[in-house]
């Protein structure tokens, strides 16, 4: 037996027994209120919100926010949307701003739930160079664990929570925004 299988095997016969996971109760963020500590919260990652009262008026605000710029969206009602879906993720690496629904917020961490069926592509919240997500104002909830109870019984294809722009930094502690994604994330509320 080389020194590969005794390793396995060691790991094999190391083995624990099940254990359940713990009950987890009343944990729900009840102090203060969920879009007031949601929009907290973006801002303290690095996003912006902007409480909006239609889709016409995202529509305005990204005229102004981001004016000349290549725009894709998946909701139909604004007016760069593209039922389109590239063969290849490479197409969509020149696009500046993508605007995509997310299913719901997240109070306690600025995050936005989204799947496969709002986006045309699992690659487009990733590459473009900014960001903007549009949920319901109602649709925040307190905290992870009353999103996981509402996602867990979901079925998709891909799933991902959204926090914030794409951060990162060196050794020397240098803050890079869009390093590995969108450089600016910008939520609006519908509401």
């Amino acid at each position: 037996m080389g020194s590969r299988e005794k390793i396995l095997q060691a790991i094999l016969s190391a083995k624990t027994g099940e254990t359940s996971l713990p009950a987890i109760e009343n944990v729900s963020m009840s102090h203060g209120d969920n879009v007031e500590n949601f929009i907290k919260m973006v801002a303290a990652i690095g996003g912006k919100v902007m409480e909006v009262n239609s889709l016409e008026k995202v529509r305005d605000n990204v005229d102004a926010l981001f004016p000349s710029i290549k725009i894709i969206t998946t909701i139909e009602q604004l007016p760069w949307y593209s039922p389109h879906v590239a063969t290849d993720p490479h197409a969509y690496e020149d696009i500046d701003l993508a605007i995509l629904r997310g299913h719901f917020g997240v109070a306690e961490n600025g995050a936005v739930w989204i799947t496969d069926s709002l986006m045309n592509d699992r690659v487009v919240p990733f590459i473009s160079q900014h960001l903007a997500l549009v949920i319901n104002k109602n649709s925040i909830v307190p905290t992870l664990y009353e999103a996981y109870e509402r996602i867990g019984s979901l079925l998709y294809d891909f799933g991902v929570f959204i926090a914030g722009p794409s951060k990162t930094a060196d050794i020397e502690q240098s803050l890079v925004f869009g390093a590995h994604g969108p450089k600016s994330l910008t939520i609006f509320l519908i509401g």
